[in-house]
């Protein structure tokens, strides 16, 4: 499963856009290291459902809309040192290493300081947490990189040598593979000796590691108490930037519980059809206004740019009858695949299981009713079926 990680400062809200997000009952309060332990849960990415395209609905879907399970880690907050081991740094990085993305949750309100510490909203800097995250990441994994450099020094002395294997066997534990490893080295300037690099050498390797490994949504949190030049300036660090009420989606997903409103997680507005106080009504319409500014809470948005546009992946749906886009037992589109950009139906049916990738005979379009070519990549929203000899 895809994994994603909230990172942040103490007291930005991750734990909240975590509740929010996956509705797991966690802490949340008012103060730094709220989160000690890691919480780990499923959220969903949110994409279009093929069955819209037949004339009845699947069952595995909201009224055509399909959430696709995303495994999402809330863990300890971060601090500046943390790579050193201040705070709770580094329980917070050794979760980090099966991440394909972070979601960095960031107070746009300016109204807590570097160390999580409430102080006047505005008068903190938020693009601070954004360099001083990145920069905790790239020093882990530096340092990383440097107590383990004696291995790679040693293996250096072997005649047949090879840096991508190296740094391969060094680093795939935080999610690099060796095409990660040979990517990186291909737009890196670097000695060839081990021995000829300093720690400038190993903090720029860290730096593209974690560009390619560990790529960066920014999530600008607290959005209806956050001054405008905030969002601005967190804008122009070039970075994907989604406006974000996660207590507003927290309380959208609880009045949807209750059955207090009409709401698909990700919609840009809702329908409220149940009865409510003066006061509950006075909050919803807060959170609605903030919504028709926004297009939305954020929340779902940034789990959906993380995964489709970031990580670009698609979603695929594999089939046994292609004919009604049904498993053995006549459930429709009962599964949803999220496979990188350009897989193959080969891919596909590993993905499914090694078994029925091993077995791999070919495939069909479920939509055209016709076998593709086993290099066909492949695209979002198609249905599959894969013919295998294994069963």
């Amino acid at each position: 499963m895809l994994s994603l990680a909230l990172a942040g400062k103490p007291n930005a809200g991750k734990s909240t856009f975590y509740t929010a997000s996956t509705l797991a009952e966690v802490d949340v309060a008012n103060y730094p290291f709220t989160t000690i332990d890691a919480n780990r849960g499923v959220t969903h990415a949110r994409t279009r459902c093929p069955c819209l395209d037949r004339d009845e609905r699947c069952g595995n879907c909201e009224d055509g809309i399909r959430y696709v399970a995303v495994e999402l880690v809330d863990v300890a907050g971060l601090v500046p040192g943390a790579h050193e081991g201040r705070g709770l740094g580094n329980q917070f990085l050794d979760e980090l290493t099966n991440a394909d993305a972070i979601v960095n949750v960031v107070d746009a309100s300016g109204g807590t300081n570097a160390e999580g510490e409430p102080v006047e909203v505005g008068s903190f800097d938020p693009v601070e947490e954004v360099d001083f995250i990145e920069e905790e990441l790239e020093q882990w994994l530096a340092g990383i990189v440097h107590k383990n450099w004696e291995s790679v020094v040693r293996k250096s002395r072997s005649p047949d040598f090879d840096m991508d294997d190296a740094l391969s066997d060094l680093l795939t534990g935080v999610g690099a593979s060796e095409y990660d490893i040979a990517a990186v080295l291909r737009d890196l300037d670097y000695s060839p000796n081990p021995q000829d690099w300093d720690d400038e050498d190993r903090v720029e390797l860290g730096r593209a590691i974690r560009q390619r490994t560990k790529p960066i949504v920014l999530v600008a949190n607290k959005v209806d108490i956050a001054p405008p030049e905030n969002l601005k300036r967190l804008a122009e660090t070039g970075k994907p930037v989604i406006a974000a009420t996660a207590d507003g989606e927290l309380a959208l997903r609880r009045a949807r519980e209750a059955g207090i409103i009409d709401y698909h997680p990700g919609d840009d507005d809702f329908e409220l059809v149940g009865d409510v106080s003066g006061a509950q009504e006075k909050g919803l319409e807060r959170i609605r206004d903030l919504m028709g500014e926004h297009g939305g809470t954020g929340t779902q948005e940034a789990i959906d740019t993380a995964v489709y546009d970031v990580l670009d992946r698609i979603t695929v749906y594999p089939v046994q009858n292609e004919s009604k886009w049904t498993d053995g037992t006549g459930n429709v589109l009962p599964d949803a695949f999220l496979l990188p950009r350009g897989s193959t139906p080969r891919d596909l049916a590993y993905a499914v299981h090694s078994d029925i990738g091993d077995g791999y005979l070919h495939a069909v379009d479920a939509r055209e009713k016709r076998r593709i070519a086993e290099d066909q990549e492949l695209e979002e929203g198609d249905v599959i079926k894969i013919v295998s000899t294994a069963k």
